[in-house]
């Protein structure tokens, strides 16, 4: 069986009884979910991408660095601070040059508004040089653009094997998608609606990731609405700090 019947089969067993529901009050509640989300495209505080180097070398141990490259949306791109150094890939990859004493060379392509989709054609464009671990963050905007829990795996199947063609990288750090239930800057019923289509494909993504021995999940359930960027959207100094701590604990597993 190759890989894309197997995510196909696997994907399948997604389309449940919860799924027919979540479709029922999407219908139900179409006039406010449109309302309110046009409202909040018109009216939500947009910040910038972090400035800063997008990619760099950190001294250490050896002489063969430990690759990284960070995918993704404007979470990756680090939207809500100011600069890289605040932000989830180069944190990260200080943390994971400080606790394995090894050097690590790093790289980020993302950009804000991109779903799963959108990643594979950045990696196609942008990623030209060896990487030995991926480390990405996409989700939120498949969400925006409605993407099922099938499509979602299916592209990051592609996507993956789109960065191992490319870079060598077979080894993936995969974020989930963070709590949009608690999003402040939704209105309800936006929120729940948005929050249970967040749950779905994330639910998918970590089965997805358990059944690859060379893939690790990092589960954003832990964020709070009282630590994100004033935009009440994206993360903050903090939410970035403790991800970035997280996610190199699992480029070390």
């Amino acid at each position: 069986m190759d890989s894309e019947a197997f995510v196909d089969l696997f994907v399948l067993a997604q389309v449940s009884a919860f799924h027919s529901m979540l479709t029922l009050y999407k219908v139900l509640l179409a006039p406010a979910l449109l309302l309110q989300g046009s409202r909040l495209r018109k009216t939500a505080l947009r910040l910038p991408e972090a400035a800063g180097e997008r990619s760099g070398h950190i001294h250490g141990n050896g002489a063969q660095p430990l690759r990284l490259l960070f995918t993704g949306d404007s979470s990756a791109a680090g939207v809500g601070v100011d600069w890289q150094h605040e932000a989830l890939a180069q944190q990260a990859a200080q943390l994971v040059a400080a606790r394995s004493a090894r050097s690590v060379h790093w790289t980020l392509i993302a950009q804000s508004g991109a779903n799963t989709r959108d990643a594979i054609e950045l990696i196609k464009a942008q990623a030209n040089g060896p990487a030995d671990v991926l480390i990405s963050a996409l989700g939120v905007n498949d969400v925006t653009s409605q993407t099922s829990a099938r499509r979602f795996v299916r592209d990051y199947n592609e996507l993956l094997a789109v960065v191992a063609q490319r870079t060598g990288a077979r080894a993936a750090v995969i974020s989930g998608l963070p709590p949009l239930h608690r999003l402040p800057a939704a209105p309800q019923p936006l929120r729940w609606y948005l929050g249970q289509c967040a749950r779905r494909l994330d639910e998918a993504l970590q089965k997805f990731s358990a059944q690859r021995p060379d893939t690790r999940f990092v589960s954003l359930a832990w964020a709070k609405a009282s630590e994100m960027a004033r935009d009440k959207f994206h993360p903050g100094k903090t939410q970035y700090q403790q991800w970035a701590s997280v996610v190199a604990d699992q480029v070390l597993a």
